[in-house]
């Protein structure tokens, strides 16, 4: 992939960052909308190594970089301790990487890699646009946002933490399969063995998975089922092996699987969703409209999570569940939404006015304004 470093006479353009499929899936969808606004586009991602980038940026077709860094680990370790070794490793490198490809434009959109990168990229004088998804920035990019030629963002009210003639309001960007979901349903029905005379709820923790969620799903697997209610449950990989076990003697009436793959199929047959509330997955809801319980992390910095989901919940758009009370309270909530349509209704109509359909497009066509006239 160092081949990808060659200058090249096309619009050159460097994403950076990742971690999770938070950050991922949002920097795909910007570069897919760049290359249908100048298809000869030269992309190249520069993550961060054994993260979830370095396979699903490939996937989907574009190069990426590796970086050796990673964050601090909350808990006391050994691992903390190749933290600064591996920062000052990635600066270097990220300052070669730019020097070398040449980026006409840089953007930013969260993660290990996005720092190193930024910095450097501002060092050289390459334009640089960094996208904020959350309600609440976290420190990296509160402090790349001032180096930031634009900064776009998701919320309102991004004033207190940025630059507001550097704020464009876009929202975030989420995957085109999921903002066309016409005619899905009876596909979505099919591929998951359901049958369309049973509501579906549909469980999701990232692509990470969430404990709490999975003990709140397995505590009241029993009651769903008992009231007819068909279940896709996406674990993550250290619950899968348990969930799959937990839904054997339930017939076709439980999905379990580690990554949702088709994510569009497991919204177009939800009525209810359980969500963690990072940004992209606040996003998607909004984007397909469904009623969705809202249990924040509560091991995120600065708790954004709960911020996110504020964001909804204070519109009277979702429901929030705290992450100590979901064990208890999930399954008396899902059942209650289940069955009150009035409330389901109520749900989907305000989150009409919070949706964004082209953020990817928004953005790419900002990144490219900031582009230098050869």
């Amino acid at each position: 992939m160092e081949d990808q470093l060659q200058q090249a006479e096309a619009l050159r353009v460097i994403i950076a960052g990742g971690g999770t499929g938070g950050h991922v899936f949002p920097a795909i969808a910007i570069a897919l909308a760049i290359k249908k606004k100048v298809y000869n586009a030269k992309i190249l991602f520069v993550g961060a190594k054994g993260r979830m980038e370095m396979k699903k940026v490939p996937a989907a077709g574009f190069h990426i970089i590796g970086l050796n860094i990673s964050g601090l680990q909350r808990r006391l370790t050994w691992k903390n301790l190749q933290v600064p070794f591996k920062l000052c490793d990635s600066m270097l490198r990220a300052r070669n990487i730019v020097k070398r490809f040449k980026p006409d434009v840089v953007i930013g959109v969260g993660g290990y890699a996005s720092g190193p990168l930024v910095r450097a990229a501002a060092k050289q004088g390459v334009p640089i646009l960094i996208q904020e998804q959350n309600s609440f920035p976290g420190l990296t990019n509160r402090i790349l946002g001032k180096k930031a030629d634009k900064i776009c963002v998701a919320y309102d009210g991004m004033e207190r933490f940025f630059d507001k003639s550097k704020l464009f309001l876009t929202g975030n960007p989420v995957r085109q399969d999921i903002v066309s979901m016409e005619g899905k349903y009876e596909k979505a029905m099919d591929f998951f063995g359901f049958t369309p005379d049973k509501p579906v709820l549909f469980v999701t923790g990232g692509s990470l998975g969430a404990r709490t969620i999975n003990e709140s799903i397995s505590k009241n697997l029993s009651l769903f089922m008992q009231n007819g209610i068909q279940v896709i449950w996406q674990t993550g990989t250290i619950y899968y092996q348990q969930a799959l076990e937990q839904a054997k003697g339930y017939d076709k009436g439980v999905y379990v699987t580690r990554f949702i793959d088709h994510m569009d199929l497991a919204y177009a047959a939800a009525d209810v969703v359980v969500s963690r509330a990072g940004a992209i997955a606040v996003s998607e809801i909004c984007t397909v409209q469904k009623p969705a319980i809202l249990i924040p992390s509560p091991n995120v910095a600065e708790d954004h999570q709960t911020k996110n989901a504020l964001a909804l919940v204070n519109h009277h758009a979702a429901i929030l569940i705290k992450d100590n009370e979901a064990t208890k309270k999930l399954g008396p909530v899902v059942l209650d939404l289940m069955k009150d349509e009035e409330k389901k209704f109520r749900l989907k109509e305000r989150l009409v006015g919070l949706s964004f359909r082209d953020a990817a497009d928004v953005i790419a066509g900002v990144a490219l304004s900031l582009v230098k006239t050869k």
